[in-house]
């Protein structure tokens, strides 16, 4: 009797200081890096997913290329106006800090770049508007979206951003991308560097190959 108490109070005490792992987010779509230590975070677009257009080049071309780590999020994606999503901000700020979580502890990565595409480009920006101090070393917007009140409003987000910025955008379809993206032009610096990719779309569209080229020298820059 007395070895099996304790027994059961080793067990015991090594299960409560056994440290937890983070668990990869719910519903992402992750690629392994092995080895490397950095890491893209990627946020689609309204009423998406983490393989959907843009992410996914993104994810596996970074990863072919680079040899990151990348981890596209399954975003709060209901079916509605863009309008209609500030309240979901709050989720989608979890889902970035349970992706920051994942990559730091699990696989050791020290240095994280967020990139986010239109209704992700929204989320990532306030999240990093609100979250000043987070392990995030710099951001990646394609197809960036202006408007909205707070929070939705990524120009005024990114004007509250100190990290290192890729603005990526196309001048075709509609015209919105273009035209959003002068409005953010003042910021251009040596930080913040803006891309045009002509004739590209808000999903561009035939034009994965150009702006996978703009993220991955942007991102071999910043070695």
């Amino acid at each position: 009797m007395r070895n099996i108490i304790i027994t059961w109070i080793l067990a015991i005490t090594l299960f409560a200081f056994t440290p937890a792992f983070a668990d990869k987010p719910s519903g992402s779509a992750y690629l392994d890096g092995g080895q490397s230590k950095v890491a893209v975070i990627l946020c689609h677009g309204r009423g998406q997913y983490p393989t959907w257009k843009v992410v996914d080049p993104l994810r596996k071309g970074i990863h072919e290329k680079l040899g990151y780590h990348t981890l596209s999020l399954q975003m709060p994606a209901g079916k509605k106006k863009w309008e209609a999503y500030a309240p979901d901000f709050p989720r989608a700020y979890k889902e970035i800090d349970s992706g920051i979580a994942f990559l730091r502890d699990e696989k050791k990565v020290e240095r994280i770049y967020l990139m986010g595409h239109s209704m992700g480009s929204r989320m990532a920006t306030s999240y990093l508007a609100s979250s000043p101090k987070a392990p995030v070393v710099g951001f990646i917007g394609v197809g960036i979206r202006n408007g909205g009140d707070e929070p939705l409003d990524s120009n005024a987000n990114l004007r509250h951003v100190v990290l290192p910025v890729l603005d990526v955008y196309g001048d075709g379809g509609d015209g919105v991308d273009a035209k959003h993206a002068r409005a953010r032009s003042d910021m251009v610096s040596d930080r913040y560097k803006q891309v045009l990719i002509s004739g590209a779309s808000h999903t561009f569209d035939d034009h994965e190959k150009e702006m996978l080229k703009a993220v991955i020298d942007w991102l071999s820059e910043k070695q």
